[in-house]
């Protein structure tokens, strides 16, 4: 018995204190909410009358405002409303206040002098301006009034909080009895299991488990007949079987799905995925990584997981199949984590698919990234009305790292027979005919991320030839749209001799056949339940909250979320919004739009003067419109993180897209997607991918300011029937063509294509 006390009375001592800490978080919690909650109530109600009193003022109707404090001064817990003049006389008072509130209080004084709302809480004690019969707690709550812009009086609501004191003492009392009575039942609960049952059922029915969870679901029980611990066994091995078997209905059902257009899950694309590979290899290569590790302070290091839709859609890929990714190692530690072989397994939390990191010197950085493919492919293909730089020294670096990505990717494939390799982005545009050429029987596709232009534009670049040549070593060619698909096509017809088989989509260059196929890529959707009235008042707390990190008052937000690039049309939606200000007066003060401008590529001349530029013109316009407390717009140019990004989403009345030329842009759907109120509207350039889908969105010409102007001021009316009715079609869109979807259909399309091998390559390749 001594020792039973000794292990259950610290138990004993331990529930009764937290359940008391909890009592009293549960005290102060509801204190706080129902005086946030009267004071959020007040506020409403006072503004709701604020225009009604300031328009009797203005015309003299004292008995008016009589009337109108009599018919409002009756609702629940309102003890009654006065008016004021500037000088503190009474105008008008609900008949119960009176004599009590002939003298003005502190917070009407304050909301008179401050300009502003203000309310205070007083204590039955402070209540001063009540008899002493009459003394209850109040509430009291202030409200300037106006007339031509100077302060000519207030209103004041005066509420009864003695409900507030009711309420929390019973939450108390039932607190304390829940917290006695917890202790109690734990305690005798406690005593039994210690002294009667406890150290040897426990420690057999534990290995037991560790048997189910490795795998064994029908392991014979470890337990003698008769103890307490029976039933326990008894229902774990019931839910073990059960979920062994709705595991494998599940698969099942995966399978029986995946050739019908239904819902695209992480799961569902690792069955599809795992079934059409056949045991095949598969391999990634991107410039960018899927995992960085970079030193956190001292000498720890940190994982980081960059923002990419690429990572999102290909990772579930690579966890089915036990499949290897080649990516620049980019992160100041990558070295440190990495084996002899330069190879880590990765996620970190359960490895489950192999990093291959190459590695560049900054001068190949410099010639290959930052130059020819950020100075020269990208502009060129985003036709921004930026020059192009072409070096022959960038070029050369391009193809050295190309050719240093092939031979890492080969020696990946040293040993793995008819292996599949999904190429990424521009980057790497001649890897797939250098890979093909070592690997007649690898099956090959490659996503080409960016916009693909006409052939004259493309022309422009002094080695098409080359980079067209490059991308047809590939057996499938990725766009995001078919226009991009055209443009192609039409650039082969005019650049090389081949065969363009309009017909099917295909280019035939000496005997090796390229499919080329739109693919829109997309983002994960979150599957959470639909949106409460509650989940509405939070989008109002969360705008205000962030109001206030950013020192603002606006009753509405607008947001933008760019990489800070020439290409995206920053400019252009600056100009826009104080072309908006001009036309809409009204909206100064009350609205302000907040750009996520992240910097990128900023060692490259063009990138770092467009910051400059972008900041230079932000602070031009605040400049013109901003008051002490509010700003047009608010510049955030710094990285923010997904969780960061989605409350700015989730507050905003609109979202922005005015991208001069764009693959696809992701923000528009991200914002679709994280709309789970289905309010908010989308502003979308005609220019980005994603118009093709979100017809729905504002349809915009971003060079066209006026338009942009008017179409803020349409989404900041916009009724909220309309903007469900438009959410609600966008977001199907997005669910429905998710990026499962997209990483499916193309792994489908590729896993399908026949490879014929020349009977050389047969010969090499036969076991």
């Amino acid at each position: 018995m001594r020792t039973t006390l000794k292990i259950v009375l610290p138990l004993i001592v331990s529930v009764a204190i937290v359940s008391l800490l909890f009592a009293a978080y549960q005290v102060r919690s509801e204190k706080r909410i129902l005086r946030n909650d009267l004071s959020r109530r007040a506020e409403i109600l006072a503004e709701s009358l604020q225009d009604s009193v300031e328009r009797l003022l203005d015309r003299g109707q004292e008995k008016g405002l009589q009337r109108l404090v009599e018919r409002y001064g009756q609702r629940e817990h309102l003890k009654g409303i006065v008016v004021y003049d500037a000088s503190g006389m009474v105008l008008a008072i609900t008949p119960g206040l009176r004599p009590s509130f002939l003298l003005r209080p502190s917070a009407a004084s304050r909301a008179t002098k401050e300009d502003r709302g203000t309310g205070e809480f007083q204590s039955a004690e402070l209540t001063l301006a009540l008899r002493e019969s009459d003394r209850v707690p109040l509430h009291v709550y202030a409200l300037p009034l106006h007339r031509g812009g100077e302060v000519v009086g207030s209103l004041v609501l005066v509420h009864d909080t003695s409900y507030i004191d009711t309420q929390v003492g019973h939450t108390l009392r039932d607190s304390l009895l829940n917290a006695g009575v917890q202790t109690l039942l734990i305690t005798g609960l406690a005593l039994i299991l210690v002294r009667w049952t406890f150290t040897g059922p426990l420690t057999r029915t534990a290995n037991w488990l560790r048997t189910v969870r490795t795998g064994q679901p029908n392991s014979p029980s470890a337990l003698p007949q008769g103890e307490i611990m029976e039933q326990l066994h008894h229902e774990v091995t019931h839910l073990a079987k059960d979920l062994h078997t709705a595991r494998a209905a599940a698969e099942e059902e995966a399978r029986l799905r995946d050739s019908h257009a239904s819902l695209w899950t992480a799961e569902r694309l690792r069955i599809s995925v795992r079934n059409k590979l056949q045991e095949k290899p598969l391999f990634v290569v991107s410039n960018r990584e899927p995992y960085m590790h970079v030193f956190n302070g001292g000498k720890s290091i940190k994982t980081i997981v960059p923002a990419s839709g690429v990572v999102t859609a290909l990772e579930p890929v690579l966890l089915a199949c036990n499949g290897t990714w080649i990516a620049n190692g980019s992160g100041n530690a990558d070295r440190e984590v990495v084996d002899a072989h330069d190879r880590l397994r990765v996620p970190p939390d359960h490895p489950s698919y192999t990093l291959r990191r190459v590695w560049l010197t900054d001068e190949e950085d410099k010639g290959y990234y930052e130059g020819f493919s950020n100075e020269g492919l990208w502009p060129l293909c985003h036709i921004a009305h930026t020059r192009p730089i072409f070096r022959p020294e960038d070029w050369l670096q391009y193809q050295k790292i190309n050719q240093r990505f092939t031979d890492v990717v080969l020696q990946e494939m040293e040993d793995a027979e008819s292996p599949i390799l999904l190429a990424q982005d521009y980057h790497l545009a001649l890897l797939p005919r250098m890979v093909k050429e070592a690997r007649p029987d690898a099956r090959i596709a490659t996503f080409w991320h960016i916009p693909w232009p006409n052939p004259e534009v493309f022309g422009i670049c002094p080695w098409q030839r080359e980079l067209i040549d490059g991308l047809l070593g590939a057996d499938l060619i990725g766009f995001h749209i078919q226009s991009h698909c055209n443009n192609f096509l039409e650039t082969v017809d005019r650049a090389l001799e081949a065969l363009t088989e309009w017909d099917r989509f295909a280019v035939n260059r000496q005997g090796h056949v390229t499919r080329v196929r739109p693919y829109p890529i997309s983002v994960a959707f979150a599957e959470n339940p639909r949106a409460t009235a509650g989940d509405f008042a939070n989008a109002g707390a969360l705008r205000a909250a962030l109001c206030e990190e950013m020192g603002i008052e606006a009753s509405l937000l607008g947001v933008g979320v760019d990489r800070v690039d020439y290409t995206k049309g920053i400019l252009e939606r600056f100009r826009a919004l104080e072309r908006f200000f001009e036309l809409y007066p009204n909206y100064q003060q009350r609205f302000s739009f907040v750009q996520i401008g992240a910097p990128s590529r900023t060692d490259i001349e063009r990138y770092k003067n467009f910051l400059e530029e972008v900041s230079t013109e932000a602070e031009r316009i605040n400049t013109r419109f901003q008051t002490p407390r509010w700003k047009p717009i608010v510049f955030r140019k710094k990285h923010h993180s997904h969780e960061e990004i989605s409350c700015f989403y989730r507050a905003a009345s609109f979202c922005m897209v005015t991208s001069l030329h764009d693959g696809m842009n992701l923000v528009a759907k991200e914002f679709v997607a994280s709309r789970e109120d289905e309010r908010g509207v989308l502003i979308l350039s005609t220019f980005a991918g994603a118009a093709h889908e979100l017809s729905d969105a504002l349809l915009v010409n971003p060079y066209d300011v006026s338009q942009l102007a008017r179409a803020i001021h349409r989404a900041l009316e916009m009724p909220e029937h309309e903007q469900t009715t438009r959410m609600q079609r966008m977001r199907h869109t997005v669910r429905e063509h998710n990026v499962y979807r997209w990483a499916a259909h193309l792994l489908s399309d590729l896993t399908e294509i026949r490879i014929e091998l020349p009977e050389r390559a047969e010969a090499q390749h036969a076991p």
